[in-house]
């Protein structure tokens, strides 16, 4: 009776130290199962303040686990260490040093030149031409980087001519998904970032962390974070002033595109103290598209009274004054903003400048409060 008892006692520990085992590898910050195979020991996550859309999981001997929301897992192996095994066949393997990366996501460029990892990028989807920002137009010009085709139809014989180690695109990719299954079938991984879809727009500087992890610079990118997080907080402690702004562009056919309120710019007016004219567009959650076009009668209705307005130039280039803006349409001379003076535009290179999105928002608050002698991504039209 006694051993029986004794048996019985043995099978219940082992019962919960299994169960304890199994609770102890869900302990990830993406809430996903960290046993991914019997060579692996998880160690701990990625701290995360703003970022959704990914979640990093460490394991020891230097091996992590990506995984990106929805998409898809990509295992991080250090170089010099092998394939662990019993992987699931979805897990992507990325073999450092992670080099000869294929980017044609343009918003995660900014992300490598804060890194000051360049030299892992030899391919983009941009023409020089393209480029707003100076670093990457510069190793273009002088080879360091070279044109491969834009996202839709790469250049697969440049590409896998010198040893392509990533595709980094962005959701677009799944518009031609033949592409994707092209890069893979010449085993080349592919990475969708998905950064804009983020519902803090911190959260997809917080991206930056990732490619940290990728070139083996996760200290620069902390340190690249912080500094855009700071920015952001010096905001957020002083009181909003709520007035309102409206955030467009003049088609070439005359109607207005506005961002829609789930938008990250719309966002960002709201983190700097604003108020978005257009708050009533689009569902808050709703990331599938990003603005809207309308009627230029329906926009002066809707943003008349709007205290401020703000021309969005990355489309069809910056504005030298308000005439100029008032030649797109004479409506906008009956605009509240303009009649006040409150008119600004935007510099060309706001949408590529994904690591100062903190710089951004200071700038939106630093135009509500009447502080337009030191903006960085705006300017005043006269």
């Amino acid at each position: 009776m006694k051993k029986m008892l004794t048996a019985v006692f043995l099978c219940v520990a082992a019962a919960l130290f299994i169960t304890a085992c199994g609770m102890a590898q869900k302990d990830a910050a993406s809430g996903a199962d960290t046993d991914i195979s019997p060579n692996l020991t998880y160690s701990h996550s990625m701290e995360l303040e703003y970022a959704e859309e990914f979640s990093v999981d460490y394991y020891e001997e230097g091996y992590s686990l990506i995984t990106i929301k929805n998409d898809a897992r990509y295992l991080v192996i250090p170089a010099g260490k092998e394939t662990p095994d019993g992987l699931a066949e979805d897990i992507v393997l990325l073999k450092q040093p992670v080099e000869n990366i294929y980017l044609a996501a343009s918003a995660v460029m900014d992300m490598f030149v804060s890194l000051d990892a360049l030299d892992n990028i030899r391919f983009s989807a941009l023409k020089p031409e393209s480029w707003y920002i100076e670093p990457a137009k510069a190793a273009m010009e002088n080879g360091n980087i070279l044109y491969a085709g834009k996202y839709s139809a790469p250049d697969y014989e440049r590409i896998i001519s010198e040893r392509c180690g990533l595709a980094i695109e962005n959701t677009m990719i799944y518009h031609t998904p033949e592409v994707k299954e092209q890069l893979e079938k010449f085993q080349i991984p592919v990475l969708v970032d998905y950064s804009s879809y983020e519902t803090n727009p911190l959260g997809r500087t917080e991206w930056v962390k990732l490619y940290g992890l990728l070139t083996g610079r996760e200290a620069e990118a902390e340190k690249a974070f912080m500094a855009e997080a700071k920015a952001f907080s010096a905001v957020r402690q002083e009181s909003g002033s709520k007035k309102t702004v409206a955030f467009f562009y003049i088609t070439a056919n005359g109607e207005a595109n506005v961002r829609k309120s789930s938008d990250y710019l719309p966002k960002m007016i709201d983190l700097a103290g604003g108020s978005y004219i257009f708050d009533h567009l689009g569902d808050k959650d709703d990331t599938a598209s990003s603005t809207v076009t309308m009627q230029m009668e329906e926009f002066y209705a809707s943003a008349r009274d709007a205290d401020f307005i703000i021309y969005n130039s990355t489309i069809d280039g910056e504005l030298s004054s308000v005439e100029e803006l008032l030649k797109k349409s004479s409506l906008l001379e009956n605009f509240k903003a303009v009649q006040e003076g409150n008119v600004f535009c935007t510099t060309k290179n706001l949408y590529q400048s994904s690591m100062e999105l903190g710089t951004i928002i200071s700038d939106i608050h630093k135009m509500l409060n009447g502080e337009e002698d030191s903006l960085t991504y705006l300017y005043k039209l006269e």
